[in-house]
């Protein structure tokens, strides 16, 4: 049966891609997107279906937020101001619009009755901190506390067992592992997180929460520093320069393609076993890195490997990668895109877009507040 939904934030790389797989299936999309610069300099993108109905404005505007829910059965909250770094020292945006922003949807959705079949918010990995893992030496299971800044100073990147001092190697990470916020937006995230939940409790809603890793794909803003790192590589690279990696470019992370993400959200709006659920959403497989840089730039073409800086970033964790055996359960979610084609898409893509390098602005606000070195 044909729905009208809507999705906060869906102007954006992930928001798009949704709404083109909601109106394949026969769906009506209204998008609500305040199109901030950082993200959209030029305005409504190029990309964004001419089906789908754009409202601009701001979520935080509780009489915007009344009117754009008339009529809607389902919502996909996805407006979030995105960004590890940038949110350690814009800490009042961030909260604003990610936290305060959540509360007026919910608020708005109260006041005007607005009976919905189900609410999807877009989660985060980053709630969880460091992800799960077992000692090299003894073997046993951890999940360490986020490191410390003069761990990082010093450049003591691994993580160490309590009991034997031996290196701890990561583990997938499944639901049930405490989160051990160590940013701005891992806050944001969490407080966009249960705020739903409770409210979906409270009031009868269905509501499931996705945390998503790290997502890769088409339409990724280039020109944004703070935006994905494949993007922020390929910037690098279609200006002529080597992609910088933080640490020693071992640290490991889940890269899901955006169309796998697609997949899981529409399965989350299908599928009642979701409903008051927190899922993982990712490929299940961890890579390093350095490993992204080297994909991404075969699969461009270019013969350029990326610089180990050796730096660090506040904010950054070690190695997250997600257990995925709640999705494969609850929603009969499986990951249809590996590294090599999802790259390679991503790599053909770019070949038609120019992209400003601001990785070096990003460094120099980030060092600023002592946030790197």
């Amino acid at each position: 049966m044909s729905k009208q939904i809507l999705i906060t934030g869906g102007a954006g790389f992930v928001g798009s891609h949704l709404a083109d797989g909601l109106l394949a299936a026969g769906h009506s999309v209204r998008v609500l997107d305040d199109l901030t610069p950082q993200v959209h300099p030029a305005g409504r993108p190029d990309y964004l279906s001419p089906d789908v109905e754009l409202v601009r404005g701001d979520v935080r505007d509780p009489n915007l937020l009344k009117e754009v829910l008339t009529g809607t059965d389902a919502v996909y909250h996805f407006a979030a101001t995105v960004g590890v770094g940038q949110s350690m020292y814009e800490i009042s945006r961030y909260m604003s619009v990610n936290t305060q922003g959540t509360a007026e949807l919910l608020q708005a959705i109260l006041d005007s009755k607005t009976q919905l079949e189900k609410l999807v918010v877009a989660s985060s990995m980053s709630i969880y901190g460091e992800g799960r893992y077992a000692c090299s030496d003894c073997g046993k299971a951890a999940s360490p506390p986020v490191r410390s800044l003069a761990q990082l100073k010093s450049g003591q990147w691994d993580l160490h067992c309590a009991a034997c001092g031996g290196v701890l190697k990561p583990l997938a990470t499944a639901e049930d592992k405490p989160s051990e916020i160590n940013s701005m937006y891992a806050l944001s995230k969490r407080d966009q997180e249960e705020l739903c939940l409770i409210y979906g409790r409270t009031y009868g809603l269905p509501v499931t929460a996705l945390r998503f890793f790290n997502i890769y794909g088409t339409r990724q803003a280039l020109s944004n520093p703070y935006t994905g790192v494949a993007a922020v590589f390929a910037s690098r690279m279609m200006n002529g320069n080597a992609p910088m990696v933080f640490e020693d470019g071992e640290q490991m992370r889940d890269f899901v393609s955006v169309h796998d993400i697609v997949r899981a959200n529409m399965l989350a709006m299908e599928r009642p076993e979701s409903n008051g659920e927190v899922i993982n959403i990712g490929c299940g497989k961890p890579i390093t890195i350095r490993r992204v840089g080297e994909l991404l730039a075969e699969a461009l073409g270019k013969d350029v490997r990326p610089v180990i800086t050796n730096k660090f970033r506040a904010g950054d964790i070690r190695h997250c990668y997600a257990d995925i055996s709640k999705a494969r359960r609850l929603l009969g979610y499986e990951p249809q895109v590996n590294h090599e084609e999802g790259f390679q898409e991503l790599a053909e893509w770019l070949s038609g877009q120019q992209a400003e390098d601001k990785a070096d602005t990003m460094l120099k606000e980030l060092s600023t507040y002592g946030l790197t070195a």
